[in-house]
């Protein structure tokens, strides 16, 4: 077979072909930058994305997610040549009903592409889904393209000032991150509205097919870690949004008042290894204010499977992460999919087979609990 680098990304295992193709608007830092995962038509031989986009990536991914400069060099070699499963800039595939659209914020020092598995897979069952890629010095490192043809200004990932409180940084952040995801709900009510939305990328795709097939009247927000907790501000900012689902939500840098304003159910879906009581505690004042909000654990898991870099193999993930995980990623992107699947099924009234997953909202599964695994005994 052909060398797709050391990660094999998992194609979409629902019932449509995914696309795939990547979105910039503005030319300034207020614009936006977005991967869009889509179903499509099927195309012989389509090319298909690299997983990193760009070597500045490799650096950033490098020096922020795994804090060690050196491996720059190895993971450009590992993963530099990997690709996502999907058709690139591939033909939307029309159909009757509109598609759903679900908004999705990366974690800190990630980017937009870092989730391709977890987006191919909710666009393999019939959704749009956006995957941002936040300007608030939280990504590993991004860019614009200036008014000036041919220019970029890249934005690099900025750790904690000296002597700055992190929750007054962080909840900085995390306003302007999920400000970041209304933007990008606009984007689409301006496109669904007819309005022309260039996108400025070199053989970008033409926006405007998604016109007549998107539903924005079913629209979910999502995202994992710092992204987590960026989905339930975005639930307060903006009433179009009607649920979100949080995968390992990094609680701290919302701010107490808000608690009692989030009106919209969310399914926190937690891995093993990475939750706090004082986090979850967080999770639990906002399920008493919402009957329809849900945590579970999937067990065997640590933060890192929530990403694309559980598919990286067995060895270079311990090297990297320092332990090995116990359940199989390919079946912890299975059950946190059809839990996220059947949740938004009940919220945003989908007219499709998720129900067969409720069970799994309700913490009821394989290697799955109901809210939190403190204080279990490690038998």
């Amino acid at each position: 077979g052909s060398m797709r680098g050391m990660v094999a990304l998992p194609p979409g295992q629902g019932p449509h072909r995914v696309g795939c193709t990547d979105v910039m608007v503005g030319h300034t830092r207020q614009g936006l930058f977005l991967r869009l995962f889509y179903p499509c038509l099927p195309r012989p031989g389509a090319a298909e994305p690299l997983w990193i986009p760009r070597p500045e990536y490799c650096g950033g991914l490098a020096d922020v997610t795994l804090g060690r400069r050196w491996c720059s060099a190895l993971i450009r070699i590992a993963i530099g040549s990997c690709k996502v499963p999907v058709s690139w800039n591939g033909p939307l595939k029309p159909r009757g009903s509109r598609y759903p659209l679900i908004i999705f914020s990366h974690g800190l020092g990630a980017f937009r592409t870092l989730y391709s598995s977890i987006c191919t897979e909710l666009a393999s069952w019939g959704f749009v889904v956006a995957a941002l890629e936040h300007r608030d010095h939280s990504a590993a490192t991004t860019y614009f393209c200036t008014a000036e043809p041919g220019t970029e200004q890249w934005i690099p990932f900025q750790r904690v000032p000296q002597g700055q409180k992190e929750f007054y940084f962080r909840n900085k952040q995390v306003h302007q991150r999920a400000q970041e995801c209304v933007r990008a709900l606009r984007l689409f009510q301006d496109i669904a509205g007819g309005r022309s939305v260039p996108n400025i990328l070199p053989q970008g795709w033409d926006l405007s097919v998604l016109k007549d097939n998107l539903d924005l009247t079913k629209v979910a927000v999502m995202g994992h870690s710092f992204g987590g907790v960026t989905a339930v501000l975005a639930l307060v900012k903006e009433p179009s949004f009607r649920c979100a689902v949080a995968l390992d939500a990094w609680m701290f840098p919302l701010e107490n008042l808000l608690y009692p304003e989030v009106p919209k159910p969310v399914l926190f879906i937690n891995t093993e290894k990475f939750q706090t009581p004082e986090s979850v505690a967080k999770m639990k004042r906002l399920s008493s204010r919402n009957s329809q909000t849900r945590i579970v654990t999937v067990l065997g898991t640590m933060h890192e499977d929530q990403t694309d870099l559980a598919f990286l193999p067995e060895k270079l993930f311990i090297l990297i992460f320092g332990r090995r995980r116990s359940l199989d990623p390919h079946k912890a992107l299975a059950i946190t999919s059809w839990a996220a699947l059947a949740f938004l099924h009940r919220h945003l009234e989908l007219q499709e087979e998720f129900g067969q997953w409720d069970q799994l909202v309700e913490g009821v599964g394989d290697s799955v609990v109901r809210d939190v695994p403190f204080g279990r005994s490690k038998l």
